[in-house]
């Protein structure tokens, strides 16, 4: 497999979500052109109450132009990949978690973003208030119990193609968190 090197980036667009680049690419004699989207690396949190209830959200997506059903999340702004988490789980659920654990990441779509997606699972919840979002969300609350995910996702009702990922990751790995 031969490895493709750019010869020159041209930023198209500058995005506080991303950067579209133009990138002129090189491989021996051979020369391409790709369209890459710079984007910050994401974080999901599976949320998991003590009677095995799953804090999910349903929000609006306007790449789709209809709500979804998701498990929060969002972008790492500089801080830690855990700090993120953290903040995405209080932002979005009003929870608190005394325990994580870190389950895996995805590549959300190598053939053009740049960025990584990093799974957490956090339990022993704690309610900290009223969710206080990023102040561009509408978000709503919905909880099912983790026995009910896989019907969400064969119904349809789960289609955001992360959270599938992410509950992959738990089924994988189903042992709960230490503090």
């Amino acid at each position: 497999m031969r490895r493709w090197q750019p010869d020159r980036v041209e930023e198209l667009l500058r995005h506080r979500l991303f950067a579209l680049e133009r990138h002129h690419l090189a491989a021996g004699d051979d020369r391409r052109e790709a369209m890459v989207l710079r984007a910050p690396d994401w974080v999901n949190v599976i949320p998991l109450l003590p009677g095995g209830e799953v804090v999910l959200v349903r929000q609006w997506r306007f790449g789709i132009a209809a709500p979804t059903l998701e498990i929060p999340g969002g972008m790492v702004e500089g801080e830690s990949e855990r700090a993120a988490a953290e903040r995405e789980l209080r932002e979005e659920t009003g929870y608190l978690a005394r325990c994580w654990r870190r389950l895996g990441e995805v590549h959300p779509n190598p053939a053009f973003l740049t960025n990584r997606c990093g799974t957490w699972l956090a339990t022993d919840l704690e309610w900290a208030g009223e969710p206080r979002g990023d102040g561009e969300e509408e978000i709503e609350v919905v909880l099912r119990t983790l026995g009910e995910i896989p019907t969400l996702i064969a119904s349809g009702e789960i289609t955001h193609a992360l959270v599938i990922a992410a509950f992959h990751h738990l089924a994988l790995q189903p042992e709960r968190c230490a503090p």
